[in-house]
């Protein structure tokens, strides 16, 4: 079973941008604190260390040359970055989708909408890693870095969670934000050819993916990174808007979502904006209705 999602045109690919949630409060401040702190980690256990200012210094050096000498990442380097990064970002959204679950079914009262969108993050984290996971599969050590990983960041996670959703909304959307900034920079590496392995006609994108994707059946990894960055800033402006919200404000993306374009050009709807945005979309659900009543008596009353 697989949930519905967006099928992305060519412009919408095009519109993703990296932009950054400028933090506000005390609370913001510690969540991009976290994660910047949480990313200079990761960023030097694995190595990722692409020097983009030193490359003008060394222009006689080969392809192979500046990847060992750690000027660019490898096609290994980029799999274990994005696979363990994916296998630990479905934590957020399953964690705080059992919470609100929860919380409902105790207070007998509906959730106001951030139920589902948290599923559908986490679902979609889990349809990217096994998609990716077909590409290069994990050795034993890698698998069990990710339960250790998975199980202290899990429980981290939900007694945050239990103290301030808003504020572990703002940290989701904080790596939201790192992960479209490290798709962006695999773009570009692809688009150099700087990854020779995901050339085109040099690694078939999984069928499933395509699948999942809705991709082309001559897609290529350059497609699949692209479509997978639109994910991303999807779940970056979703989590930003909830982080805007009061704890019993209705998220207005559980309605209908923003475009892919709107998504990749802003950080998230303000608490303003998104009351506006409920409107329109209660507004717009109501005229339809009732231009469906109109047709359904149209078409009752022509068969009499």
């Amino acid at each position: 079973y697989l949930m519905a999602y967006p099928v992305y045109s060519p412009a919408e690919l095009d519109s993703i941008k990296v932009i950054h949630h400028e933090p506000r409060t005390l609370a913001d401040k510690w969540a991009r604190w976290l994660v910047k702190t949480a990313r200079w980690g990761f960023d030097l256990v694995s190595g990722y260390k692409v020097r983009f200012s030193c490359l003008p210094r060394a222009p006689n050096l080969s392809l192979q040359e500046l990847r060992d000498q750690g000027y660019l990442m490898k096609r290994d380097d980029w799999m274990l970055r994005i696979l363990f990064l994916e296998s630990i970002a479905g934590v957020p959204g399953f964690t705080a989708a059992m919470l609100r679950h929860l919380r409902s079914l105790r207070l007998m009262r509906r959730d106001g909408g951030a139920l589902m969108p948290s599923i559908s993050c986490c679902s979609n984290r889990q349809q990217l890693t096994l998609r990716l996971a077909q590409i290069r599969g994990p050795s034993p050590l890698f698998r069990l870095m990710v339960l250790g990983a998975q199980g202290v960041f899990t429980n981290l996670f939900f007694l945050s969670y239990l103290v301030s959703p808003k504020s572990c909304h703002r940290f989701v959307a904080y790596l939201e934000e790192e992960a479209v900034y490290t798709y962006t920079g695999l773009v570009k590496a692809l688009e150099r050819g700087e990854v020779p392995e995901w050339a085109p006609g040099k690694q078939q994108v999984p069928n499933i993916a395509k699948q999942y994707w809705r991709l082309s059946d001559d897609a290529t990894m350059l497609d699949l990174v692209r479509n997978v960055r639109a994910d991303e800033a999807g779940h970056r402006f979703v989590n930003h808007t909830l982080g805007n919200l009061e704890p019993d404000d209705l998220n207005p993306t559980s309605f209908k979502h923003a475009s892919a374009t709107v998504q990749g050009t802003q950080a998230g709807f303000s608490r303003e904006e998104s009351i506006a945005w409920a409107k329109q979309v209660e507004e717009e659900m109501t005229s339809a209705k009732r231009h469906g009543e109109e047709e359904m008596r149209r078409l009752e009353e022509a068969a009499k």
